[in-house]
């Protein structure tokens, strides 16, 4: 059972990557330099594989594909810190496979570094906030509407990207990985310093309002299953 979580945990994450780096390098290509129409179909394409993939992997590993979301989920007791661990190590793994495969797909160097700089306070405020928003819309969408969480952060994610200013990476394993990439979507190794910090406390941030704000019952580490097969950390 245990690693049927972790091998949907990691290819969840690497088609997730896939889509943000494969959709930002075609995007690039197709827009023809505009950057607002590069930047709609980068989040369009994001936005829906996050909905496809919570609603494919849910029901095995919660689908986080999201440290931060595992953090969230460990903070709450919902998942045992071992097998927390266990899911941030293939996140990691399968983001950075995911962003190889994207490049191998469309004929650029599989291993890159980005140069693009996402550097200054806005930007980790921007990931602050895009964080503790995720975490703020994944509490409250298994509070009270766990049939539409995926629909709900596929729309935050995608309107997160236009109402940060970093376009909400919201998730430590993307950012980590999308340094790997040179292109539309990458991110320098000098900004991730302030990217991470951002979204660990907007991570921490997220569970103390939320738990609050939300009245979660009692913690547990083994969520019960509900009649559909999915667990109430499917997220």
């Amino acid at each position: 059972m245990i690693v049927r979580r972790l091998v949907a945990e990691a290819m969840g994450t690497a088609f997730l990557l896939a889509a943000v780096v494969g959709s930002g390098i075609m995007a690039e290509r197709l827009a023809g330099g505009n950057v607002a129409i590069a930047l709609l179909a980068n989040t369009m394409a994001t936005g829906a594989m996050l909905v496809v993939l919570i609603c494919v992997f849910g029901p095995v590993s919660g689908a986080h594909f999201n440290p931060a979301v595992t953090l969230f989920f460990a903070l709450r007791r919902e998942i045992m810190p071992r097998l927390a661990f266990g899911y941030v190590a293939v996140q990691l793994v399968g983001a950075v496979c995911g962003v190889w495969v994207a490049h191998m797909m469309f004929a650029v160097p599989v291993f890159e570094i980005s140069g693009k700089l996402r550097d200054g306070p806005a930007q980790a405020l921007s990931e602050f906030v895009a964080t503790f928003g995720l975490i703020g819309t994944i509490a409250g969408a298994l509070r009270y509407r766990p049939a539409g969480a995926p629909a709900l952060v596929g729309l935050y994610i995608g309107a997160a990207y236009w109402f940060t200013a970093s376009t909400s990476f919201a998730n430590p394993a993307v950012t980590l990985a999308r340094a790997l990439s040179n292109s539309f979507a990458g991110i320098s190794p000098h900004s991730l310093p302030g990217f991470l910090a951002g979204q660990l406390i907007g991570a921490i941030a997220g569970f103390l309002v939320f738990e609050r704000l939300f009245g979660f019952p009692v913690p547990i580490c083994n969520p019960p299953r509900q009649r559909d097969g999915s667990t109430t950390d499917s997220v």
